[in-house]
């Protein structure tokens, strides 16, 4: 499937990603499990759809930063843009709606992290996460990123974390830690749009190809040297570089990896603001479908 029958199962799908990612999830259902049953009996566990929500997003993550997908991601611009869509639009709030106010109250009781406390102003997430998602769309950054280890798994983890922080404003597991009513959480919404609209425009309307990591045959092999085992020059001595593995010109790429990216935020953004729409709409009107109480000053005296 699009070259990825000339890669070895290691190089497609990162067994020690794998067991790190098998070590959440476990470490998941043991504290949703024996451990609140030991400490914390009282405290409600997850639910089925809470457990599927979980488990979609812990899949999904590995996919896009582990799997397949992130081997085709440094092939195609087009797959990379799929796996940026999935990691930081689709995974956190999977991930949020899926666990508990205990598990967040647990991770979070020691004092230590309250000296961060004001780095979780609604707005301030907003800003840092399309601030960082923008910059790394950047051509000249991109591709700094992308040929050097250490920066790239720094700026990953660095989108990981201020896209939670980012999408707990918007779906907060935790109600007394929530800071936004239904309302401002949609504005939210609009506006993180608006925010990652001119990254998109600019990778879709580039009249030419902007990224060299999908374009110079010697840059996009230094890259690959960071998902395969072994020296990476071979892969010019076989394939001449990435359009052996592309299906579209480099400028057709980067275009579909905007397209994606844009259409992939429309309609996740679009079930995000029906879901908090939904909520909101059945809390405005619990009241009305509420029966009339009698009036203290108009019961009966008997």
């Amino acid at each position: 499937m699009l070259g990825l029958q000339y890669f070895t199962f290691r190089e497609q799908w990162s067994p020690l990603f794998a067991f790190a990612m098998a070590a959440i999830v476990i470490l998941y259902f043991y504290v949703d499990g024996p451990y609140r049953r030991k400490h914390a009996p009282h405290e409600k566990s997850t639910s089925g759809w809470q457990k599927t929500s979980f488990l979609a997003g812990a899949i999904l993550f590995y996919l896009s930063q582990g799997g397949p997908l992130s081997l085709l991601g440094h092939m195609m611009f087009s797959f990379h843009m799929l796996n940026m869509s999935i990691s930081y639009l689709l995974v956190p709030p999977l991930v949020l709606l899926g666990t508990t106010s205990y598990m967040w109250r647990l991770l979070f009781q020691a004092s230590f992290w309250k000296r961060f406390k004001s780095l979780m102003h609604p707005i301030l997430c907003l800003v840092l996460f399309n601030m960082v998602f923008s910059l790394y769309h950047i051509p000249h950054v991109h591709d700094y990123v992308m040929t050097h280890y250490s920066v790239h798994r720094l700026f990953y983890v660095v989108l990981t974390i201020t896209s939670f922080m980012m999408w707990f404003h918007v779906t907060c597991p935790v109600p007394e830690w929530g800071r936004l009513t239904d309302l401002r959480k949609m504005a939210y919404v609009f506006a993180n749009g608006a925010l990652l609209t001119p990254a998109c425009a600019l990778i879709i309307f580039a009249g030419s190809p902007l990224y060299a990591v999908y374009s110079d045959p010697a840059v996009w092999v230094k890259a690959m040297g960071y998902c395969m085992s072994g020296d990476p020059s071979v892969l010019l001595e076989k394939f001449n570089g990435p359009a052996f593995f592309n299906l579209f010109s480099p400028l057709e790429d980067q275009q579909t990896g905007g397209i994606v990216m844009k259409l992939l935020q429309e309609v996740l953004y679009g079930f995000i603001l029906a879901y908090i729409f939904f909520h909101w709409y059945k809390r405005e009107h619990a009241d009305d479908d509420a029966p009339d109480m009698p009036n203290a000053d108009t019961q009966p005296v008997s």
